[in-house]
């Protein structure tokens, strides 16, 4: 029996990430015809996988979002680009790959090198439409997952973007080498229904591919090969998480406030438009953080101002008047796009990021503002600006605000005047000036993971820094007691849309603080092929279990959970020391 220190709950075969290994070497070929047969069935596949991408962002996002796979789709069978591969090939008799790669690049080349900015922009698709060939060409899969069946993915790592492309349909579990179970990375699959287990280092390893792996959430393991000890351990633990997903469906649609009537907004955090579904089928009372910044993440040039409104409006429209807090672009840190073209820092965590980057950047920055109050007039909008530490920045996002309004105004352009405006409190700057910054905006939102990461000097991204990056901290909870005394004090609500909020232990202390709202992942869950997880599942020894959340483990983010546990608790609210 093989055991790996992690955190998560599932089970099934693991299966390795695959890169594009990028450059291509050239190779002599003696049946040029057989190459560009080679090209013609990429070409198809090409297209194929754009086709669909197309028909899935068309009914998720709009027309204007399957714009840029149509687009691409056309590029592949562009009758100049493919000349210019079929002369490569005829005249070098190289492999196929080389003659794609050499085509993409030229043609890159010509349209970078033009006056023209839209012109310029598309040298991005070009690359990417380049890549999907080369990708089919080389067989390597689109999301990098290519069994038939779900896995458990393993990796030394994953970028943001490379979790975001993930096909979630194939993945019950995720695990690396690297990060922390604190990083942008393991947020975001826990968002996207996927348990994270980062961090474990060279017990990992690859020659593992193929066996059945055991995720256990209560004991912190990874297990391979499991005695029928544990395997029993692992059927008593799915029959309890079976009891308590059950009950959580007794909860739905209550309010949620505690025996003694005190009422807290629970909220969901979503990094894209068709999470909504989620959001709704767990009963949440409104979206308490959009992370804007994926859709960047997504895609291979800026997206366009209407790209973005189709996006925000959708979701708008689709929560029926719920609060939707939409966040402004995070970039920076853990989250890099290619396309920014960011200078290499030495500590990005402190860098050039979030408001920082919006306010260096008003080509980008004007925009998303233009796109977030134009979707205002569809839905209860309010804009949510990250990483504030002064006041100044506040007033100058405020009146970047009034310039769009103006614009917006000028040109009969719809929009709420009303839209409500909120900083994230993630730094001890403004937390110690919280009562300054609360005279200017209608709320707060806590972002409990750089907030501790600040405050106590720790990377959230260093899985070995372990019990040092410590969210239970004194220091942090008293400067949640701080943001929410000076919030409260100027007569404005706070929330939590950090992973912290969704830690059942501190919820007596969050409520004695006088937390308005909390805002934790949507209880939403990866469906296999033949149905839901608790619709198909058959014999656990088998490794064929399609269980997808641990509703126990203290931080899986679970809303309904949370519904539960604030339904339950009567606490005793006579000030902060008596129930922290």
């Amino acid at each position: 029996m093989i055991l790996i220190q992690g955190k998560g709950v599932t089970s099934g075969p693991l299966y390795f990430f695959r890169r594009s290994s990028g450059a291509v070497a050239e190779r002599t070929v003696e049946d040029v015809e057989g190459e560009k047969a080679r090209l013609e069935q990429a070409q198809a596949q090409s297209v194929e996988q754009l086709e669909v991408l197309a028909e899935q962002c068309r009914a998720e996002s709009g027309e204007d979002s399957a714009v840029l796979f149509e687009t691409h789709a056309m590029f592949v069978e562009d009758e100049d680009y493919v000349d210019c591969i079929l002369s490569t090939l005829e005249a070098e008799h190289c492999n196929v790959e080389y003659a794609v790669q050499q085509a993409g690049e030229q043609f890159a080349a010509i349209f970078t090198a033009t006056d023209d900015a839209y012109m310029q922009a598309r040298a991005a698709d070009i690359k990417d439409a380049t890549q999907r060939i080369l990708n089919n060409l080389m067989g390597v899969v689109e999301g990098n997952v290519d069994p038939e069946e779900p896995v458990i993915l393993a990796a030394d790592d994953l970028a943001p973007s490379e979790t975001l492309q993930l096909d979630k349909r194939k993945i019950l579990g995720l695990i690396t080498q690297g990060g922390s179970g604190n990083s942008h990375t393991a947020i975001l699959a826990r968002t996207m229904g996927i348990p994270a287990i980062c961090g474990l280092g060279d017990a990992l390893k690859q020659g593992y591919e193929g066996r059945t792996a055991y995720i256990d959430g209560e004991t912190d393991k990874v297990c391979l090969e499991p005695d029928e000890i544990t395997l029993q351990s692992f059927r008593e633990k799915l029959a309890r998480q079976e009891q308590m997903r059950e009950r959580m469906q007794t909860m739905k649609g209550q309010e949620d406030v505690t025996l003694d009537g005190r009422h807290i907004d629970l909220c969901c955090n979503i990094s894209a438009p068709e999470e909504v579904n989620a959001v709704l089928a767990s009963g949440g009372q409104g979206i308490g953080l959009f992370r804007s910044e994926f859709l960047y993440l997504a895609a291979s040039d800026y997206p366009t101002e209407e790209e973005q409104f189709q996006a925000y409006k959708s979701v708008a429209e689709a929560m029926g008047g719920k609060r939707v807090i939409i966040r402004t672009l995070d970039i920076g840190a853990d989250k890099q796009v290619d396309y920014f073209h960011l200078t290499k820092e030495e500590n990005p965590a402190m860098g050039l990021r979030a408001i920082r980057l919006c306010l260096n950047r008003p080509e980008v920055f004007r925009p998303q503002l233009r796109a977030l109050y134009r979707a205002s007039a569809y839905g209860k909008v309010a804009i949510l600006f990250p990483m504030i530490t002064s006041v100044w920045e506040v007033k100058e996002c405020k009146r970047a605000c009034k310039r769009v309004m103006a614009e917006l105004t000028k040109g009969g352009i719809p929009f709420n005047p009303e839209t409500e405006i909120g900083i994230m409190i993630e730094t001890p700057a403004s937390v110690f000036i919280a009562q300054d910054l609360a005279k200017l905006v209608d709320f707060f939102s806590v972002g409990t993971n750089d907030l501790t990461q600040y405050t106590l000097a720790c990377d959230r991204q260093c899985n070995d820094l372990g019990k040092f990056f410590d969210p239970h901290h004194p220091a942090i909870l008293r400067a949640l007691k701080m943001a929410a005394d000076a919030a409260h004090g100027e007569g404005i609500w706070i929330g939590i849309c950090g992973e912290l909020g969704a830690d059942l232990s501190l919820l007596p202390a969050f409520l004695a603080i006088g937390i308005d709202e909390l805002s934790v992942s949507p209880c939403q869950r990866a469906v296999p092929p033949g149905g839901h997880p608790w619709e198909r599942r058959p014999n656990l020894h088998a490794g064929n279990v399609y269980t997808i959340k641990s509703q126990y483990h203290w931080h899986s983010g679970l809303i309904d959970v949370i519904g539960i546990a604030l339904n339950a608790w009567k606490p005793e609210l006579n000030g902060f020391g008596k129930t922290a």
